[in-house]
């Protein structure tokens, strides 16, 4: 590929790709050609997310015309044609389809991890019972967290800022790694690389830069609060990502309440004393009855199950 390729060839050759990939002639996870091609040009990914969204618009200008649906894809030159219309037309176009696009959605269940690698290269890691929102834009790259926790790792793109919205809380990244777990009333952030800016909607001159190694606490209406802590501590509040829940001093009501969210089986601790004991350890988070037979073991409980209740108590009481 030249180094002298202009913006026009690239959305030409992209919009080529476009057209075969709608027309089902290549396969764009498995083709090794179009691999390449993307590869060779940091606008290439790009250029080819906007001619697909050309395409898109295209069809539902026809459905919002009454054009009756066709059976099969039209050919491949014919769609090639509307896309090399004229440059100013497509990018009226691409634009308009970029506005109307539909975010995608991905959710997790109780217990379920799920790893998502986005358009632009970012990776992103959903916790149990969480749900994200993903819009990729030509200038910016937008992501609503819904509920619950996620990771980010976010591809270099200085031109296309990545924004993350919990409620009235925003988080915005050029290129880092950073995790948003949204509660009530607000958020907390923890950077894992680089830095990241974050603020409440309405309280937009209060910013706060947080760097790797610090996290923030984050509320519907005042400014962040940043607070120092260990790149460990950070770490092992992040083991959710390899399913695992790390254990540092934490008490056993503690424990407990972190397992209850990745389980249907819930921990109950019926005595107070024993709630208050601190354990140390790494366990699975989904084996919640491992974890009460460590608990046995090392505190001398004792365990009652009945249906989805795994009750840990002091011999001798109820």
């Amino acid at each position: 590929m030249s180094d002298r390729e202009t913006a026009r060839e690239i959305a030409d050759h992209a919009a080529e790709w476009a057209t075969r990939i709608d027309a089902g002639s290549i396969d764009p996870d498995t083709d090794e050609e179009l691999r390449l091609w993307l590869e060779d040009h940091p606008h290439r990914r790009g250029a080819l997310l906007r001619a697909e969204a050309a395409l898109r618009f295209l069809d539902r200008g026809r459905a919002l015309a009454g054009v009756i649906p066709r059976p099969k894809p039209r050919p491949i030159w014919i769609r090639r044609k509307f896309l090399f219309a004229g440059a100013a037309l497509a990018a009226g176009i691409v634009g308009l389809a970029i506005l109307i696009s539909v975010p995608h959605r991905y959710g997790t269940a109780i217990g379920e991890i799920r790893q998502v690698s986005l358009s632009d290269g970012s990776l992103l890691a959903i916790n149990t019972q969480s749900a994200v929102e993903v819009a990729m834009h030509a200038d910016r790259r937008e992501i609503t967290l819904t509920r619950g926790e996620a990771w980010f790792r976010v591809a270099h793109d200085r031109q296309r800022p990545f924004t993350v919205s919990a409620g009235r809380i925003r988080v915005r990244a050029v290129g880092t790694a950073f995790s948003v777990r949204r509660h009530d009333d607000g958020a907390d952030v923890q950077v894992t690389e680089g830095v990241v800016e974050t603020w409440t909607v309405g309280e937009e001159d209060r910013r706060v830069r947080v760097a790797a190694g610090s996290k923030a606490n984050v509320t519907e209406y005042q400014a962040p609060t940043l607070i120092a802590a260990a790149r460990a501590d950070i770490d092992r509040s992040l083991a959710w990502r390899e399913g695992q829940i790390v254990l540092e001093g934490e008490t056993l009501d503690e424990a407990a309440s972190q397992f209850n969210r990745y389980n249907e089986r819930k921990l109950v601790i019926s005595d107070p004393g024993l709630a208050a004991e601190k354990l140390v350890g790494q366990f699975h988070a989904t084996e919640p009855m491992t974890f009460a037979g460590a608990v046995a073991t090392t505190l001398g409980a004792r365990i009652d199950e009945a249906g989805d209740t795994i009750r840990l108590s002091r011999p001798g009481k109820p």
